[in-house]
């Protein structure tokens, strides 16, 4: 059996935090609204630099290219670690990641809610485990239209998941990047037991 990385490589370990943790930390919403003249995502609906909030520019494309860039910071870090160094870095950097978008260095620790990083580390770290949690995330949209909600179950739900997909090494991971996840939708949840929380809007074509 060999040897936990932890033991023989720590100081590859501490790389690969620091350096997903930096990789997370790029606030790719309020980039790319800045570069399509969209303006300052903090002065702009719920002042939030993810997905959602650059949708409200009335930008898809800006709001696609958002959410993909998101979620891509915590696919990247995990696949690079994984091949480079190992399933326990490759945890280890989607953590790092996530906490890189939630509290980035360049914006004074107030990032984003996390969601789309969340995504995108549980399809690298299992492309089914990953396409679980968006589905989930579909289905309490579809039945709620509450995208926070959706966002919510899919966090909760995603260990369960995990134990019965048969990979219980990523449960642990998936509770804590859940519960950081809650911790960021506090206003939201206040909405939702309130019922002020915005719906998704469906618009015909």
């Amino acid at each position: 059996m060999p040897v936990p990385e932890i033991v023989t490589a720590p100081y590859l370990l501490v790389f690969v935090a620091v350096a997903s943790y930096l990789l997370g930390s790029i606030p790719f919403g309020l980039v790319i609204a800045k570069a399509m003249g969209l303006g300052d995502l903090r002065q702009i609906g719920s002042g939030n630099i993810g997905a959602t909030n650059v949708l409200r520019t009335g930008s898809k494309s800006a709001a696609l290219a958002t959410l993909l860039l998101d979620a891509g910071k915590g696919g990247i870090a995990v696949l690079l670690a994984r091949f480079f160094i190992g399933e326990d870095a490759a945890q280890l950097a989607g953590l790092a990641a996530f906490i890189g978008h939630i509290f980035p260095v360049w914006l004074n620790f107030n990032g984003g809610k996390g969601v789309a990083t969340y995504l995108g580390t549980l399809l690298a770290l299992s492309f089914f485990a990953g396409l679980a949690a968006c589905l989930t995330w579909l289905a309490f949209a579809l039945a709620f239209r509450i995208s926070s909600l959706a966002a919510l179950a899919a966090a909760a739900l995603m260990p369960l998941w995990l134990h019965f997909m048969g990979l219980p090494s990523y449960v642990m991971l998936a509770a804590l990047l859940g519960a950081l996840i809650w911790m960021r939708h506090a206003g939201n949840i206040r909405r939702i037991l309130s019922g002020t929380e915005k719906k998704i809007q469906l618009r015909k074509s």
